[in-house]
């Protein structure tokens, strides 16, 4: 279906003409005319699918005919790009209609600005915090509000802005109109709209498959340790003009910047850390092409909407399969094609792989890294096809001189020239760095898991979620490679893939939980004692005397000099 369809006045017809929209896609077509006949909606839709234009449209075109008074429309979004993002749409929207004013209201904003603004603003666009902080100062009222919207309501909710959304939506007058727009619907989202929403009409896009229809996607199998060279082939080999990297950590995030820097890319990485003038910053310098690659976390990713990303690289696999859809949709936008590369270490990994698969009902297909001498050819061979176009322009005149001389002096024309290819290719730091990489070959069983014993326990005060939370922040692994859990007074036993541990125990040992130095062993399977205890404490004879009169117990990975050792996990 076409806009020209969706019963629109002229002027907003012009406005998308000339953004160049003519189809409307499926949210668009739902949303639209619901949201003009005053219906409440939930607008169930993931990234890439038009969701902004979906309620930006019709918001204008309803305030275009009301009587422009201020504070009629509110739309709530969970960061300060996403909110900015959606005002300079909503502006394009109205572009071609008289005195229809928007409002940013965010942090990180002068207040005094945000309070003029919000004098005449028909349309207010802002966090739930900030707009929470203009209704506590009272230089925000509700009393004119029509409609509300809630944009990535899923979003929101995980920011921890729940609470706030429900101050607002009970301050707001009960004939007012709510479209809520989410990705998922966590059974927080179904109370929202069960508690503030009359009769809304549901839209739901088919959990994201046309958003992805444009995307090439692929996988490597890799070993955990060497993700980050398999990472550099990969830019190097692709060469992507504009590239995304997904991490699940912040310091994931961090760590892969720096030896990307350090590799000689130009990356520059974005997460919730960040104060509000360096994710700035950050986003200008990417959107202007002084950074070609941001690595992002999921949560800080959104509201990133910068055009031509060529390929989005998932370093870290996300749990959920939604944030997939979300990573992968940043490329292959506006009828563009696009491309996402995911690296997958360990069996975990590759059983995550295939729950994408049939989630999308697609394939993602298995490739082959690309080789050190691969790339050398590729870029050998483009390096010819710019001399020869430059030969043929009779470029470089300019520097006859020099190669006249030089060859007055006795230098040989062919050496001079292969010397300059030299001096040239040497300034690539990017190819010292690379390395061939075999593919991960797993040797244990699916089934096959190792107990690592960690030297910690309930006496430490250490709880499950710690170690979690800690061997994810550590490792990069994902929250599912981490297995059954036990905690005792003086270690603790977690089970994993031989893979994934032999990765923790080379990154964890000496590492600090709770002010506590952590060691990380094998654990050895224990003994049966099949002799009893007395009840005066001792044993019956020939049972292990001593194990346990007047002492703790300690596994046998335990750190703990009788029965503790340093055990590395054998592979084929």
């Amino acid at each position: 279906m076409q806009f020209s369809e969706l019963k629109l006045t002229p002027e907003i017809l012009h406005a998308v003409e000339e953004m160049g929209y003519t189809d409307a896609t499926d949210i668009q077509i739902g949303a639209i005319p619901l949201l003009l006949e005053g219906k409440d909606i939930i607008g169930r839709s993931s990234t890439g699918t038009g969701k902004t234009a979906a309620f930006g449209i019709p918001i204008v075109q309803m305030v275009s005919k009301s009587d422009l008074v201020s504070g009629q429309v509110l739309i709530l979004s969970p960061t300060r790009e996403l909110a900015m993002q959606t005002s300079e749409e909503v502006r394009k929207f109205a572009k071609y209609l008289q005195n229809i004013k928007v409002a940013v209201v965010c942090g990180g904003q002068s207040m005094s600005l945000q309070i003029h603004q919000l004098r005449t603003a028909q349309i207010i666009i802002g966090t739930p915090g900030r707009i929470m902080d203009h209704m506590r100062r009272r230089t925000l009222s509700l009393n004119n509000l029509k409609t509300v919207i809630l944009d990535e309501a899923d979003e929101m909710l995980n920011m921890g802005f729940l609470e706030d959304i429900q101050t607002i939506l009970k301050q707001a007058p009960k004939t007012r109109q709510i479209g809520l727009f989410s990705a998922t619907m966590p059974a927080a989202i179904m109370k929202i709209t069960k508690q503030f929403q009359t009769n809304p009409e549901i839209i739901a896009v088919d959990k994201g498959r046309k958003t992805v229809d444009n995307i090439s996607q692929f996988y490597y199998n890799v070993n955990q340790m060497d993700k980050i060279n398999a990472l550099k082939l990969l830019l190097e080999y692709h060469r992507p003009k504009r590239a995304l990297i997904f991490c699940n950590t912040k310091k994931m995030v961090e760590q892969l910047c720096e030896q990307l820097n350090y590799s000689g890319f130009q990356t520059a990485g974005i997460h919730g850390d960040l104060k509000q003038n360096q994710r700035n910053q950050v986003m200008s310098d990417f959107k202007n092409g002084r950074n070609n690659i941001l690595i992002a976390t999921d949560v800080a990713a959104r509201g990133i909407d910068v055009e031509d990303v060529d390929a989005v690289f998932n370093y870290d696999i996300p749990e959920d399969d939604e944030y997939y859809i979300h990573r992968i949709g940043r490329t292959g936008r506006a009828g563009k094609t696009g491309a996402s590369y995911t690296l997958a270490a360990s069996r975990t990994q590759l059983k995550r792989v295939h729950s994408l698969e049939r989630f999308m009902s697609l394939k993602i297909k298995e490739e082959s890294l690309p080789k050190v001498e691969d790339i050398q050819e590729q870029q050998l061979e483009k390096f010819k096809r710019k001399i020869k176009r430059l030969v043929d322009e009779n470029s470089g005149s300019q520097w006859m001189p020099l190669i006249e001389a030089l060859e007055e002096n006795g230098y040989d024309a062919k050496y001079i020239a292969a010397a300059l290819c030299q001096a040239i290719s040497s300034k690539n730091k990017k190819l010292s760095t690379l390395k061939n990489i075999r593919k991960a070959e797993y040797m244990h069983d699916e089934n096959d898991k190792v107990k690592l014993n960690f030297d910690i326990g309930t006496k430490d005060k250490i709880k499950s979620d710690f170690i979690v939370g800690t061997i994810v922040e550590t490792t990069g692994l994902p929250v599912g490679a981490v297995g059954k859990i036990q905690i005792y007074k003086d270690y603790s036993i977690v089970e994993m893939s031989p893979y994934d541990a032999n990765l923790v125990i080379k990154k964890m040992n000496g590492y600090r939980i709770k002010q506590c130095t952590v060691h990380v062993t094998v654990a050895k399977a224990k003994k049966q004692n099949r002799n009893f205890e007395r009840k005066d404490g001792s044993y019956a004879s020939g049972s292990n005397r001593g194990y346990k009169s007047g002492k703790n117990r300690y596994g046998s990975g335990s750190s703990y000099k009788r029965y503790g050792k340093n055990n590395k996990i054998k592979s084929k």
